[in-house]
């Protein structure tokens, strides 16, 4: 039982929360928890260090007991088929729930979008050489009974091979619980291909200006919903993942649409209103360069006049977001909700529940796949 603030500090500092990380390799951190690993290595002896999935089903890759924490996961996958991130999925259950808390493409998941593979890194994922596909995460995951996690490949290859690791901090043998204060982790993907915005007609030959300064919303309908969600809990972040389906050689600047987090049911304007697609993103003035920041940054920049595939992520480390009774994190498609483009995103939060039933499941593979580019060469 926690009495006091200073005894819920006391129990944050002897899991080591509250701590810089290089300040934090000074607190003793053994009479309080043991460091495991959860891999594929081969349990013969052999060098044949992954697990074999196979084709078209979901198959389980770790189960954990708790209480613990996951402090790191790493992943690759043995295949190089092109868009394979959009052909492969995760999904991660806590404790007794049998509803994921996490859902999502695996290349969506670890930030990189459109099944495209890159290297970066972030304060919170990052994707490694060789080509991007060392894939880590750093988020912390605490559960108090026990997870589970699923990967689905629906790639060329009957069987697929997977490697992985999941670091983490073992509490079963400790006299220490867990705090009630420590939330469950989730991530959940998303689609609307194409936003629901002007005709595709309308979109080609329509000037930039009708396009990004006229027009008027005052009330948030109709904006790309990023997470809508009800309980308790702190958003910390998204990266979204646009692809540019206007043909024109005028200006094709994709973005405009500002974005409008609503917190527990408040009405328009939200007290977390935004200025525009690249301002919320931390960057400025239509950017197409790609940098790659620990709190925001853009993966993919789009081609000449944006045209093609963007990438832009956005956590919230130092800012996040709390909510008691729901959150609905939306951003304009365009300004007005005039553009019809293809958006997706995954959004992640830490929330007192295990699941979110409300939230849809994974879309079919045939609506996960990336939108044919060929028209936009030239």
């Amino acid at each position: 039982m926690i009495n006091s603030e200073s005894d819920f500090s006391s129990k944050l500092m002897s899991h080591g929360v509250g701590l810089s990380p290089l300040r934090g390799l000074a607190v003793s951190r053994i009479p309080s928890m043991r460091r495991k690993r959860y891999s594929s290595y081969d349990r013969s002896g052999g060098n044949q260090d992954f697990q074999f999935i196979p084709k078209g089903k979901w198959t389980t890759i770790a189960e954990i007991n708790g209480p613990a924490i996951i402090n790191h996961i790493w992943m690759t996958y043995g295949t190089t088929q092109e868009f394979a991130g959009r052909m492969i999925a995760i999904r991660i259950y806590w404790d007794d729930d049998d509803k994921p808390a996490v859902e999502a493409p695996l290349g969506d998941f670890y930030g990189l979008g459109h099944g495209l593979v890159a290297n970066y890194s972030c304060a919170v994922l990052s994707a490694s050489p060789e080509n991007g596909r060392g894939l880590n995460c750093w988020f912390p995951m605490p559960f108090r009974s026990k997870m589970r996690v699923e990967i689905l490949q629906e790639t060329d290859k009957e069987k697929m091979a997977l490697y992985y690791y999941f670091d983490y901090e073992d509490y079963s043998e400790s006299e220490d619980s867990l705090p009630d204060e420590f939330l469950y982790f989730h991530a959940h993907w998303r689609r609307e291909n194409p936003c629901d915005g002007w005709s595709k007609e309308k979109m080609e030959t329509t000037t930039a200006r009708e396009l990004l300064m006229e027009g008027k919303n005052p009330t948030g309908d109709g904006n790309y919903s990023i997470l809508d969600i009800k309980g308790r809990g702190h958003y910390v972040g998204c990266s979204l993942h646009v692809t540019n389906l206007r043909f024109t050689g005028s200006m094709n600047w994709w973005g405009e649409g500002d974005d409008m987090i609503f917190v527990d049911g408040e009405p328009w304007p939200p007290e977390i209103h935004g200025t525009g697609s690249e301002d919320y993103f931390n960057t400025a003035y239509s950017p197409r360069q790609e940098v790659r920041e620990p709190y925001h940054g853009i993966v993919f920049g789009g081609e000449r006049n944006w045209a093609g595939r963007i990438s832009f992520y956005r956590y919230h480390v130092e800012d996040p977001v709390p909510f008691l009774k729901s959150i609905r994190v939306t951003i304009e498609h365009g300004h007005d909700n005039r553009r019809s483009d293809d958006y997706s995103s995954t959004a992640y939060w830490y929330s007192d529940s295990t699941s979110h039933p409300e939230l849809p499941g994974l879309p079919s593979l045939k609506d996960r796949m990336p939108v044919e580019l060929m028209k936009l060469d030239g």
